[in-house]
């Protein structure tokens, strides 16, 4: 009898054995396989979450101050000691649009162009210099990107991409009063839809309120 339990012990498992261990681990297996890649996409999901919530807080951030800034003199037209506006907002601009020139030829069209006054006693005492920025649409590697281009009279121009995966055809400018009229509008809004795949459409709302009176 102890003869027989060393030669079975020395024969590792039986078939039974085996069988059974195989249908354990694929019982074992299979939900925990369904729970790992759950927790990728999930992860996934996430990651691309908060790239569109990054890009929205960025692209807000901008907005805000850029509208806060927005507006250009009519040092032509003073009137006692009220000082005019010009048309400070530009809807579907070309780069040179109204003769404020920013970007170049094949500048794509911008959505809006925001005109502020900027004085710099180092450039001039009498004019200020004329704040041209623009936000328009660029398709980079199959992808459209938001961008947001910064002209300050002769300086180089800055070009910073602040929103990717915009949707085509999502993107609105409105206005609290009449956009492009020398009653400059208090307040401006963008709207833009970014996708991605794992989180589907993501709505991204910026706001702007004029500071100059």
């Amino acid at each position: 009898m102890q003869l027989r339990d060393r030669i079975r012990s020395e024969g590792g498992f039986t078939l039974v054995e085996l069988l059974v261990a195989i249908v354990i681990i694929g019982i074992i297996t299979i939900p925990l396989s369904g729970t790992v890649v759950s927790a990728l996409k999930n992860t996934t999901t996430t990651e691309e979450r908060m790239d569109l919530s990054h890009d929205a807080q960025l692209s807000s951030s901008y907005f805000a101050r850029d509208v806060a800034a927005v507006g250009i003199r009519d040092y032509d037209n003073v009137n006692g000691n009220s000082l005019p506006f010009k048309p400070s907002v530009q809807l579907n601009a070309a780069y040179n649009q109204g003769g404020y020139t920013c970007g170049a030829v094949g500048t794509p069209t911008a959505a809006v162009r925001l005109l502020s006054d900027s004085w710099d006693p180092a450039d001039s005492m009498t004019s200020p210099k004329t704040v041209v920025i623009a936000y328009y649409l660029k398709t980079v590697a199959g992808s459209i990107e938001l961008h947001r281009l910064k002209c300050s009279g002769s300086d180089t121009p800055v070009d910073v991409p602040i929103a990717h995966n915009v949707k085509s055809g999502s993107v609105t400018v409105t206005c609290s009063s009449t956009c492009e009229s020398a009653d400059v509008p208090n307040e401006i809004t963008f709207r833009l839809m970014a996708t991605k795949p794992s989180v589907g459409d993501y709505p991204i709302t910026l706001n702007g309120q004029r500071r100059q009176s």
